[in-house]
């Protein structure tokens, strides 16, 4: 019987914030992995990287600051960074979680790049605010740079950034290769390394990649069967904080389509978990996506947790 393929994206909350709650963090998302495993599917992994990026991003700019040998670091790199060591921690503990349970098998996780468009609109209106506040006269020297810069008041001005959408997973040969041969594979963390294609030439862009759009893509490119999307929410509600609120058990594409013109779904968290699970959902039938809370991933497996995205 062919294994159910299964891609599961990790919220904030599934890794933490410093070193030592990842540390922490990862074991309970280990947990839920380990559980989809145990039901028999194969499980590629997207993960957040939102409060890792940002603090490798200042520790390295401040770095740069005071050691005048040293440039600054580009977001590509810091991406990258923050890749290779929330998958370092979150491979190990998932391979921890798995030989507890009398399950050998190896966990990789892959330093993805992703393909975003340079003519994106995204470009034009960044929205992702990273980075430590700075001074009038920073933001200034920032602007003349090019960079986009917001004042927060009372508190200073800090750097925001494009967050396009994905085109393309450079690397999703090698996913789809490690997949196939039974692995537990961490790809496309925080989104991906967001690239531009020049030629025969990948440039990383300054931007930041949604993790839910890329997990989409990356479902979508290896053909998932199912979009696991695990928050600290139980299900996705609309008419929120009203007295007309209401939780979303099961909704079509199109009921998400609706919902999202009429601005159900706030832009900068549930807005990218709906679109990305309705498009997945819309590219071929037979298609679930789900977005459950973390400790709930083997009831969504089945559709008894969480607000389920499919063909009615």
């Amino acid at each position: 019987m062919e294994k159910k393929k299964v891609v599961v994206a990790l919220g904030h909350k599934a890794l933490g914030t410093t070193l030592p709650e990842q540390m922490t963090a990862v074991k309970n998302a280990a947990k839920a992995v380990a559980d989809l495993v145990e039901e028999g599917c194969q499980v590629a992994i997207c993960h957040s990287n939102a409060p890792q990026v940002g603090m490798i991003h200042t520790a390295l700019n401040e770095f740069g600051k005071v050691h005048e040998n040293y440039t600054f670091a580009p977001m590509s790199v810091c991406s990258a960074m923050s890749q290779g060591y929330i998958g370092y921690d979150l491979q190990n503990a998932i391979r921890e979680e798995l030989l507890s349970r009398g399950i050998l098998k190896t966990v990789s996780t892959i330093i993805t790049q992703v393909v975003v468009d340079p003519y994106d609109e995204a470009f034009a209106e960044p929205i992702k605010v990273i980075g430590r506040y700075m001074t009038k006269e920073e933001a200034e020297a920032e602007e003349e740079k090019g960079n986009f810069v917001i004042e927060e008041e009372g508190k200073g001005f800090r750097r925001v950034i494009a967050a396009p959408k994905p085109t393309d997973i450079v690397e999703i040969d090698a996913i789809r290769t490690l997949l196939n041969a039974d692995q537990v594979v961490i790809a496309c963390g925080g989104g991906g390394i967001p690239v531009l294609k020049q030629r025969g030439h990948l440039k990383g862009a300054s931007a930041v990649i949604e993790k839910d759009y890329a997990s989409g893509k990356m479902a979508e490119l290896l053909d998932a069967d199912m979009l696991m999307i695990l928050t600290g929410e139980n299900k996705i509600c609309i008419n929120y904080g009203t007295d007309r609120e209401k939780q979303l058990d099961l909704v079509s594409p199109e009921e998400v389509q609706e919902y999202a013109a009429a601005g159900q779904f706030p832009k900068g968290s549930v807005l990218p978990k709906m679109a990305a699970g309705a498009s997945f959902v819309s590219g071929r039938p037979g298609r679930v996506a789900v977005i459950a809370e973390l400790s709930k991933a083997k009831e969504a497996l089945h559709e008894q947790a969480g607000t389920v995205i499919k063909e009615k």
